[in-house]
């Protein structure tokens, strides 16, 4: 599974790419909101950091806006994906994109039958976003399930990229579903590799090495 970063914080990015655990980045509007930075010199400086895809979401809702911005957002960098909203004229320019060999995030996916849509629109990436279907009661899970099977079942090249990822487990959960990518907060993909036994287990050690008196150095 590859990991991308769901961020516009820059700081966040560089300290977190230096891991080696960094496949690509998300951004979004409301993102790029809470940066307090102009769009087009954050998604800049971000692909100047990673080296994998980093989606710049249009703001546009018509599809030949969508288009200009698309143009304009793909001269900043060579790995930029163009993440446009699962709507009819965000398919429109998601065809229109993946036909000239543009890498197209389809963000907002709420239903199995939205993923089909977009796979057959040419989409590199579907995000569907688990952890706001939680909030309302349904499983996210279960989407992430229906969508690989349909994938599976006709073998489109579409990565499932989860999105709205809230904790660990659902890292965990769509791992084991076989998602491609999860995208997540900063403060998700540390916890990842925290847990007290860990911690315990490494005090322990510490603690008997200290009553030795010896240095590796």
């Amino acid at each position: 599974m590859k990991f991308f970063i769901d961020t516009a914080d820059v700081a966040e990015i560089k300290d977190l790419a230096v891991t080696g655990l960094v496949d690509g980045v998300t951004t979004n509007p409301s993102l790029i909101a809470k940066s307090g930075r102009p769009i087009l010199e954050v998604i800049k400086e971000i692909c100047d950091v990673v080296d994998g895809p980093v989606s710049a979401e249009v703001t546009a809702t018509d599809h030949e806006t969508m288009m200009k911005e698309a143009a304009l957002l793909l001269k900043l960098a060579d790995n930029i994906a163009i993440k446009v909203p699962l709507t009819v004229d965000g398919l429109k320019t998601c065809k229109a994109l993946s036909d000239d060999g543009i890498q197209v995030n389809v963000t907002l996916c709420f239903s199995a039958g939205q993923a089909l849509l977009a796979a057959k629109a040419g989409a590199a990436f579907i995000s569907p976003f688990v952890g706001r279907l939680d909030d309302i009661g349904i499983s996210g899970m279960d989407l992430i399930a229906d969508i690989a099977d349909i994938y599976a079942n006709f073998d489109f090249d579409t990565e499932i990229l989860v999105a709205s990822v809230r904790g660990p487990q659902h890292v965990i959960d769509a791992a084991k579903l076989g998602a491609d990518v999860a995208t997540l907060p900063p403060a998700v993909l540390r916890s990842l590799y925290n847990h007290p036994l860990t911690d315990k287990g490494l005090d322990a050690f510490l603690k008997d090495w200290a009553k030795t008196g010896q240095s590796i150095l």
